[in-house]
């Protein structure tokens, strides 16, 4: 551990921590981390599966998974109680603040302070897997929380486009920086199929995420269309793996769920030299 780094924490009831990373912002990361979470629920069944919106600026969970307005209860340590929606375990600054609309102007102190608090004071139940949806980029928020948190690994969300990609690369030269295995990659918005005639066009590119994950000797995870679908369901505060689970949007994310559990595998045994 680097001199002046706080001790790195374990959770106690989570068997595993998968961070939700995007180089840049506006590629659909926190839509992809909200349906990754419900799908992975479903695949997982009995087992729990906890959200954490770590977006400090921009909290988009209390919106996805129908939450805003609400704020958590304390329990008898006074811990923060994750709130429940879809069957999943929630927990977002959002749910801290005042007001959906409200800005947060915080300097680098309250960040790390905001971290530091989701990170640590939330009472989390037992979970097979509890889902980080990281800001985008690599700054202060995505460093102090892998300093804080020993995690499985990480799932890089990008488009095709070429500018995505160049800051995918960046992103995933952070992680290895700070010894996070990448899970996977999952390329977003990878086709748009017109609803009225099912002409098929690649509006942000062909293959280029498949292209960066093949670069980084990582699996792609899977891909998911440009679809009005997920981002109306996603507003809605109901996402399209709970509204609509056995369409093939919803099927998608199922696919890039199961693949992400047996990935998870593969990196723990491996960790493990088994």
């Amino acid at each position: 551990m680097a001199k002046g780094l706080p001790k790195k924490q374990h959770l106690p009831l989570v068997q595993n921590i998968v961070l939700v990373a995007s180089g840049k912002g506006g590629v659909g990361k926190s839509t992809t981390a909200v349906n990754l979470a419900v799908a992975l629920k479903q695949e997982l069944g009995e087992q729990g599966v906890g959200l954490l919106d770590m977006d400090i600026f921009g909290p988009s969970v209390p919106i996805m998974m129908n939450l805003q307005g609400h704020k958590p209860y304390l329990d008898k340590d006074n811990k923060m109680i994750p709130l429940v929606n879809h069957g999943i375990h929630c927990m977002s600054v959002g749910f801290l603040i005042p007001g959906e609309a409200a800005a947060m102007v915080w300097r680098g102190p309250m960040v790390m302070s905001a971290v530091q608090r989701l990170i640590l004071t939330t009472a989390w139940p037992e979970l097979h897997t509890l889902v980080l949806d990281l800001p985008p980029g690599t700054g202060d928020v995505a460093l102090s929380t892998v300093q804080l948190l020993h995690v499985t690994g990480a799932v890089l969300v990008s488009t095709p486009q070429d500018v995505a990609l160049a800051d995918v690369r960046r992103g995933a030269t952070m992680l290895e920086k700070v010894s996070v295995p990448i899970l996977g990659v999952v390329q977003n918005m990878s086709v748009h199929r017109c609803s009225n005639c099912g002409h098929e066009e690649h509006i942000f590119g062909r293959d280029g995420a498949v292209d960066v994950a093949a670069k980084l000797g990582v699996p792609v995870l899977g891909e998911v269309p440009l679809d009005l679908a997920i981002r109306e369901a996603a507003d809605a505060g109901a996402p399209i793996t709970v509204t609509q689970p056995t369409s093939a949007q919803a099927e998608c994310y199922r696919r890039i769920a199961v693949k992400l559990l047996d990935r998870m595998e593969q990196v723990k045994k491996s960790k493990d030299g088994t």
